[in-house]
Formats: structure tokens, C-alpha cells, sequence
């Protein structure tokens, strides 16, 4: 292995509730713990540093909604956290940053709104500003995934890049939720094209031999949920990764 891809544990949120989604239907849904901060407190246990909290029903609402959930999380938890989903204002922004977010996500506001993104990336810098770059047959899909666009991902990524954006959480619609194994080509062409991208990987994890792949690649960080909440990869093994 050439290097540690860290492993980011995934919560989502819908109507308070930790849920995953099939491919982005917020029809097919399944709820897998009432409590968010048990299961945040149990990645925590396993020696996870890292959380990637979405707020569905932010991305539907396209204004925050979960911040409770979040503000609860980083105040009784030491992960760090990045946050998305329904992030479309400056009010918006400010609330995720006081509610405990290290970092927050935007996607839709990057496609529709670029002004806005490129001014939070001027006042908080690349560091706590992500790029979500999430793709449906190569191209880029906003509004929770609901809405699809032309634009090719690695053709936006570079555009962004261009202008300061350093991280970048690239999921692959078509396999979130499904436990089909990540995107491998994808990741690796957007590396090769733009190999001063921190690239986080997300959807599709099945197992921790598809981390080990990702990390035999040098992918910075994967973001996995539906894999530890389905019993295909243990807190255990996560913890024995991580020491």
C-alpha cells in the first residue's frame, strides 16, 4: 500500500433520522438509527477523526435544515466535520460554521450560483471550502441528485480548480448506496488530469479491499455509509485500519 486513504463515515439526515438513499431516491430509503449522535459516537469509538454529514432534507428545502443535528454532533463529539446539503447562502454558510462544521460541501450552489461559491472560497479559504462534483454517466448532478446537467465532471472540477478549489467529494450517483464498488476509472482519470486535487471518493463502497484499492491509487479520503451500517465493513476492521 502506498499510502492511507482515510476512511470518512457517512451520516445523512432525514426528518432528524440517520437514513442511506439508493441512488439518490429519496423514495428508497432506509432508516438505520433514530439517534445520529449514537452512531457518530461509535465511529468516534473506532478511532474515526472524520464525518461527512448530509442534510437531505437541506437539499431538498435547498436551505439548511439539520443544523440541531449538526450543532449536537460537534458539540458532543470530537470528529471534524464536513457538512452538505441545501448550503445555497451566505446565512446558510455562517449557520453550518457556528453549529460546529470544519468544513462545508457545496454542489448545487457551484453549478447555479458560482459567484457565491467563489466568495466563500475568498473568505474562508480552499481548506474549509469542498467542492461536491457528484456524477450521473459522467456528468454533473445537482438538487440532491434530482437534477441533472451537461457539464462533464472533470471539465468542472478543472474549472474550479482553477480558481483556488483544492478539495473535492466526487460521488458516483449511479453506485451510491448500491454496494457495487466505487467508481475506480473515474477517480483515477480525474487524478490524472488534476493530480493537485485532494479527491475524496464516495458511493459504491462494499468492502475494505475496494479501500485498499483506492489507497494502492493514493486516493486522499473515501467516504463510505451504507457499507458499515449493512455489516459489509466493521468498526472493527476500521479500527484495526486505522492504528
Amino acid at each position: 500500500m502506498k499510502s492511507r486513504t482515510e476512511i470518512i463515515p457517512a451520516i445523512d439526515i432525514l426528518g432528524g433520522k440517520c437514513v442511506r438513499l439508493s441512488q439518490g431516491d429519496y423514495n428508497r430509503k432506509t432508516i438505520y438509527n433514530e439517534h445520529p449522535l449514537e452512531v457518530a459516537r461509535m465511529f468516534e469509538d473506532a478511532g474515526i477523526r472524520r464525518l461527512h454529514l448530509v442534510d437531505l432534507d437541506g437539499a431538498r428545502a435547498r436551505h439548511i435544515v439539520n443544523y440541531k443535528v449538526l450543532a449536537q454532533v460537534a458539540s458532543k463529539t470530537s470528529l471534524i466535520i464536513d457538512f452538505g446539503g441545501g448550503l445555497k447562502s451566505d446565512d446558510d454558510v455562517i449557520v453550518a460554521f457556528e453549529s460546529g462544521a470544519a468544513m462545508v460541501t457545496g454542489g448545487s450552489i457551484a453549478v447555479k450560483k458560482p459567484d457565491t461559491f467563489f466568495a466563500w472560497l475568498a473568505k474562508y479559504g480552499c481548506e474549509k471550502i469542498i467542492l461536491g462534483a457528484d456524477a450521473k454517466d459522467g456528468k454533473i448532478a445537482v438538487s440532491g441528485w434530482e437534477e441533472e446537467t451537461e457539464l462533464p465532471v472533470i471539465d468542472f472540477i478543472s474549472g474550479f480548480h482553477a480558481k483556488g478549489v483544492l478539495k473535492v467529494i466526487s460521488t458516483d450517483i449511479s453506485r451510491d448506496g448500491m454496494l457495487t464498488g466505487p467508481a475506480f476509472e473515474l477517480y483515477a482519470e480525474i487524478m490524472e488530469a488534476l493530480p493537485d486535487v485532494e479527491i475524496i471518493a464516495s458511493g459504491g463502497i462494499s468492502s475494505m479491499e475496494e479501500i485498499f484499492k483506492l489507497a494502492e491509487m493514493n486516493v486522499p479520503g473515501v467516504i463510505t455509509g451504507k457499507a458499515i451500517y449493512e455489516g459489509k465493513i466493521s468498526l472493527i476492521e476500521i479500527k484495526k485500519y486505522n492504528q
